[in-house]
């Protein structure tokens, strides 16, 4: 019971700090700074806090998944044991897909985008020609991210 009970504190506070960051954060931030490059700078530090916290959210399930006991199902295994080591394997992938989104975005595209950014200098990556590069980026990024935001709300609903 508490191992559930803390898997459901660990789920929520991942897709709450997923949802926060993502679609409150940082669309304020751009709705009230008039300078978009100050946004960028403090939006993409916000996603790297929050790449670190899944990060930490995805290992802390992945041992909380490990540590419970569930039945290796089987013809001799009666319903609610399958039932369980189903619904175990379901949260493991959930997990792990979220994992590899996070690891994908973080260590793959943002160092793709901050050197573009790095490049552009002071006028920022819209006022040069590296616009439509870092908007293709900017668009692969955004979709993992709202794959992982709804993966995120399925992992609190499974719990």
């Amino acid at each position: 019971m508490l191992l559930a009970r803390t898997r459901l504190l660990v789920a929520t506070l991942w897709a709450g700090s997923l949802w926060t960051v993502g679609y409150l954060a940082a669309p304020t931030l751009f709705a009230t700074l008039s300078d978009r490059v100050l946004a960028g700078t403090i939006a993409g530090n916000l996603f790297s806090n929050q790449a670190w916290l899944s990060i930490a959210c995805g290992l802390v399930m992945l041992v909380l998944l490990g540590a419970t006991q569930t039945s290796t199902g089987g013809i001799f295994a009666g319903p609610a044991a399958n039932m369980a080591a189903k619904s175990r394997r379901t949260l493991l992938i959930i997990v792990m897909v979220m994992l590899v989104c996070t690891l994908v975005s973080h260590f793959g595209l943002q160092p793709m985008m901050a050197s573009l950014r790095a490049a552009a200098g002071p006028g920022g990556v819209m006022a040069e020609a590296a616009r439509n590069e870092f908007g293709i980026l900017h668009g692969i990024s955004s979709t993992i991210y709202l794959i992982q935001s709804l993966l995120a709300a399925w992992l609190v609903v499974k719990q």
